[in-house]
């Protein structure tokens, strides 16, 4: 197994072509895990459906921007899942989380950056986008926190997986 100490041995990945497709390719698998959790078996198992894209509408319209539902996808599926959580975690977490606890393997890892990212969608965002903290706590909350543990996990497990295949 792989920790998050060996998993590079520079302290941030290179700014290369490499980089760029390792962040699309891990920030897209990330976010078809956390939709395909969070708007399709969650509900089949009876919990609450995610709406991410209505929360990237309510945070656009915050900031006086255009809601229509085409600038909510971009915003969910490209600016947030594809390039900003992917970057958040190469050159903020799992550096700062290398730093802070050594030798963490990269499961743990990924899981404490999800639940992370939790709290800022739903902790910070949802307030800047006008909605009550958390969303009041409800069911909604708890589909979230388990969705964003599963993009972190999905996300952090195709970087170590490409990283892996990059070395040989």
């Amino acid at each position: 197994m792989t920790s998050l100490t060996t998993d590079t041995p520079r302290a941030l990945p290179a700014v290369s072509v490499d980089t760029a497709l390792l962040i699309l390719l891990s920030g897209a698998a990330g976010t078809v895990a956390f939709d395909l959790f969070g708007q399709a078996l969650s509900p089949i198992l009876g919990f609450a459906n995610l709406a991410p894209v209505g929360l990237a509408r309510s945070l656009l319209g915050s900031l006086g921007l255009p809601t229509a539902a085409p600038y909510g996808h971009l915003m969910h599926l490209f600016f947030v899942g594809l390039l900003a959580y992917p970057i958040g975690w190469l050159f903020i977490a799992r550096p700062a989380l290398k730093r802070v606890l050594p030798g963490l393997h990269w499961l743990p890892a990924s899981a404490i950056y999800g639940v992370g990212l939790w709290v800022f969608a739903i902790g910070g965002i949802t307030s800047i986008a006008g909605l009550p903290f958390f969303l009041n706590f409800t069911g909604i909350t708890w589909v979230a926190l388990v969705g964003h543990v599963i993009y972190g996990i999905v996300a952090a497990a195709t970087v170590v997986h490409l990283e892996r295949l990059h070395k040989r």
